[in-house]
């Protein structure tokens, strides 16, 4: 079973140089973001034929109650139609799995919601959960808002973006919003102050500062914070990631003053020309819970995609190795999540 050993450096410059020069590869696959996700353990998988590698599958391994979950977000990093390849690849996990009393593998691969590919997985062994699950019980959103940047220009773009979201910009720039990238400490502490105070505000789950000083450390080079700002006031940021042939907006934060200068429209435009300059082909805002123009986020992110619209994502595929544990955790968790957000909104 190839297990990634990663005190081999030669071997895992071959890994990385597979997984990052594959055109199925995500920021999420890569080993460095075993570097972001704290408290979680890890471990790299991978198949070769004739000394290449041909597949690879990054988990990160969450124990709980004496068991282990193994997730690949956004992988594994190979052609997701290729099911006997997937195949291969979780026969090749099966006895990690085992040593480490795992009760699911689950990976939701970036590929569009495809009723035939479900039925290939499920035909397979897998349970697949996106389309009718419970937005509560999945990791990640299926619905993601992603702008094609491919062959695009700034007139082209603005023309798909909605009316309002090109005034919203223009409006902000006359009004004197300045926008800037940095990648310094002090850059990354004054988002963080911003981060805080939107999640008060929206009575949301708030990360630590460690978690994304660690995301900055794992992908110097390749990722940006921006920061919005009028007169002396700092009004709103965003953590961009540049990977593969994909710009994903990661996290975004706002304060609560003069957000009628609509800091973050403009802020936006910045980063997405940051793609343009680069050749970048998509640029990724992130997933939404509701289409529904009600709900201020997809109201937002649906007037960028305007022309290109959602994303449905595939979802989550599951192999299941203890039916018990598996139907406690995807069917009782889930409650509780609902439970717990009540309560955070009912402050």
């Amino acid at each position: 079973m190839p297990i990634l050993d990663i005190t081999n450096a030669a071997l895992v410059e071959r890994y990385n140089a597979f997984v990052r020069q594959s055109a199925y590869a995500t920021a999420t696959q890569d080993i460095n973001w075993a570097i972001v996700k704290k408290g979680w353990d890890s471990a790299q998988i991978y198949l070769e034929d004739e000394g290449e590698i041909i597949a690879a599958i990054s988990l990160v391994i969450k124990k709980m109650a004496g068991f282990s979950m193994l997730y690949a977000p956004r992988g594994p990093v190979c052609n997701p139609y290729d099911i006997a390849l997937i195949n291969r690849l979780t026969e090749e996990t099966k006895a990690f799995a085992k040593s480490v009393n795992a009760f699911v593998l689950r990976f939701d691969p970036e590929t569009m919601y495809d009723a035939s590919l479900v039925k290939q997985y499920e035909k397979s062994g897998y349970r697949v959960r996106g389309r009718g699950t419970d937005k509560n019980a999945l990791i990640q959103p299926i619905f993601n808002m992603v702008l094609d940047l491919k062959d695009e220009t700034e007139a082209s773009l603005l023309s798909k973006f909605s009316q309002k979201t090109r005034y919203n910009i223009n409006l902000s720039a006359r009004k004197g919003v300045e926008v800037y990238y940095d990648t310094t400490e002090e850059a990354l502490k004054t988002f963080y102050e911003l981060y805080e105070i939107m999640s008060i505000r929206n009575r949301l789950v708030i990360r630590s500062y460690a978690y994304f000083k660690d995301m900055m450390n794992a992908f110097k080079g390749q990722i940006r914070i921006y920061l919005t700002k009028h007169e002396s006031d700092y009004l709103s940021g965003a953590i961009a990631l540049m990977y593969g042939d994909k710009l994903w907006y990661i996290y975004g934060a706002s304060s609560n003053v003069k957000r009628n200068l609509m800091p973050n429209y403009l802020m936006q435009w910045e980063v997405i020309k940051w793609g343009l300059e680069n050749g970048i082909k998509k640029y990724d805002f992130g997933g939404v819970f509701e289409l529904d123009k009600e709900d201020g986020l997809y109201k937002f992110k649906e007037g960028f995609c305007r022309e290109d619209g959602v994303t449905e994502l595939i979802g989550e595929v599951d192999k299941v190795y203890n039916r018990f544990v598996y139907n406690m955790f995807t069917e009782v968790y889930p409650r509780l999540q609902k439970i717990k957000i009540k309560l955070l909104r009912n402050g």
